[in-house]
């Protein structure tokens, strides 16, 4: 066993583990990053069309959410990370008369700078961030291990102990759709597969699109161009272990896929160059490559940051949350130094840097991390339910 004990130990080297190693960087440099993938972003995060889009709605917790962490995140990839952010703005497409009617009651309440175009509005803000890459150069500077899976967390002696030889004060989880290192029922987190392609093309695009998938503004190679058109939207109920969309497996992108998975793949395939083809005719279509991967979603499409509630000690100490009675969050009895940053859907690379700027507020600077994206709801919903089915 290792005699160092770090500060810090992040699981998952994702969009959100290289975004919370990054602020933690700022306090302290005893950080390491671990990631059972061979590098960093080979996970969901590789698969992420990563796009910086605003949403379209009346004003609601969630849509507020989304438009703080894209002012926040567009700024700081911009001012840390420029090389790897290309803000050509996006033009979003309404999908029919009905989709067209709701995006004109919505005027009023757009955010963002916007023309209105004849089938929606242009964002100029729009971006995409280069996945690929991004998350390298955020981590660039902090103590990284790869190929390593973290399939053992103890404590001992207020210390957190993984796999019986890495020490650490505290533990930070970015590990996605894969929760099998929380002992939580409550933390009810659904994998959601997407699928992206990258295309030749002889059509030229000149910013992003977005209609019922996103097309990414083109790159000029010899004669051609190259884009990219994503993603898909796949919730298994059926077990999938048998194939590459298992969250288990480490590097699925270089994988070879067997019989069933790429079935699956080349409908996709299919799908993507379909609804692509709704939005800009993209003539002399070639496939150049995809990238699958698993978004880890929650029950409400929140995000889940900060700390986790102990279920058992937090019902123990206050048994009548079983009988449906209210109970305030300061009674909750949480797990200690260990940290949570999931939940994030399709928008990893919107709300990654923004969240981990609010979890290490709360940390170091003893903030408040907002009851909509904290643990306490889901504890409270499951508590309910628990009710519900009679359970004491």
């Amino acid at each position: 066993m290792s005699k160092e004990i770090y500060d810090y130990v992040v699981v998952g080297a994702g969009i959100a583990g290289s975004c919370i190693a990054y602020f933690l960087n700022q306090y302290t440099k005893n950080i390491l990053v671990l990631d059972k993938n061979s590098k960093s972003s080979n996970g969901a995060s590789g698969a992420a069309g990563a796009f910086l889009n605003p949403i379209l709605g009346k004003p609601n917790e969630f849509k507020d959410l989304v438009t703080n962490s894209l002012k926040f995140s567009v700024n700081f990839y911009k001012s840390n990370f420029s090389q790897y952010i290309s803000t050509t703005g996006t033009y979003r497409v309404a999908k029919n008369d009905e989709d067209m009617e709701k995006f004109w009651s919505y005027e009023e309440f757009i955010d963002f700078d916007y023309e209105k175009k004849d089938n929606g509005y242009f964002f100029p803000l729009g971006s995409m961030v280069d996945a690929v890459n991004v998350c390298d150069e955020i981590l660039k500077e902090i103590p990284q291990k790869y190929n390593y899976e973290v399939t053992l967390l103890e404590k001992k002696d207020n210390i957190w102990i993984i796999n019986n030889e890495i020490k650490s004060k505290n533990i930070i989880l970015t590990t996605g759709a894969n929760i099998k290192l929380i002992k939580e029922e409550y933390l009810n987190i659904r994998p959601v597969w997407g699928q992206k392609i990258n295309v030749s093309t002889s059509t030229k695009t000149n910013f992003n699109y977005h209609k019922e998938c996103s097309i990414s503004v083109s790159n000029k190679i010899n004669d051609r161009y190259k884009l990219s058109i994503g993603a898909t939207h796949n919730r298994f109920n059926e077990d999938m272990s048998d194939t590459s969309y298992n969250i288990d497996l480490s590097d699925i992108n270089e994988l070879n896929h067997n019989t069933k998975t790429m079935n699956i793949i080349n409908e996709d395939i299919k799908k993507l160059i379909n609804l692509g083809n709704d939005i800009i005719n993209l003539n002399d279509l070639e496939v150049l490559d995809y990238k699958i991967g698993a978004r880890a979603s929650s029950y409400d499409y929140f995000p889940i940051v900060g700390k986790l509630v102990d279920s058992k000690v937090s019902i123990e100490n206050n048994p009548h949350i079983l009988n449906g009675s209210h109970i305030k969050d300061e009674k909750l009895s949480m797990i200690e130094n260990i940290f949570i940053i999931n939940g994030v859907g399709g928008r990893g690379y919107v709300l990654a840097p923004y969240l981990s700027k609010i979890l290490v507020d709360s940390i170091f600077e003893n903030k408040e991390v907002p009851k909509t994206i904290s643990s306490h709801r889901l504890f409270k919903r499951w508590a309910k339910r628990l009710k519900n089915k009679g359970k004491k």
